[in-house]
């Protein structure tokens, strides 16, 4: 594995968490209107787990670039393709962490899947996303 593919899973690491704040915290507090990801979509209050708004999802995405156009820069090694495949990977995962939250999380069967158990999963989905993304595409 090469020094720049953990890196770029380093990257979209970090800017999974970041995708996931914003999309939590601007849709939150500037949501219009909350709908569960997942059918029947109905509307949920804000800050429901598997709840999503046009606001939080925009915020997410820009969180996710935030991050890896600074962790390119910071680290001086990530071409703009993998700044792009960063921040794809951190957005695909923070909608999977929505759909995991709406299923699975606190539901009967489930209980061990706290919150904290879904950011873990959700982070390892945007690296692992990244990491096999830049070997597929970029042949890392």
């Amino acid at each position: 594995m090469s020094r720049e593919l953990l890196l770029l899973g380093f990257v979209a690491a970090l800017s999974t968490k970041l995708a996931d704040t914003f999309a939590s915290e601007i849709g939150k507090a500037y949501g219009k209107a909350t709908f569960l990801i997942i059918p029947p979509f109905k509307q949920v209050d804000p800050g429901a787990e598997g709840g999503v708004s046009a606001e939080g999802t925009v915020a997410a995405a820009v969180g996710g670039m935030i991050l890896s156009i600074y962790g390119a820069w910071a680290l001086k090694t990530l071409p703009f393709q993998m700044i792009l495949i960063s921040t794809f990977s951190a957005f695909f995962a923070t909608n999977i962490e929505s759909i995991l939250g709406a299923t699975m999380q606190g539901k009967v069967g489930f209980k061990w899947m706290s919150n904290e158990v879904v950011n873990f999963i959700n982070t390892l989905i945007g690296a692992g996303t990244a990491m096999a993304l830049g070997k597929l595409l970029l042949g890392m």
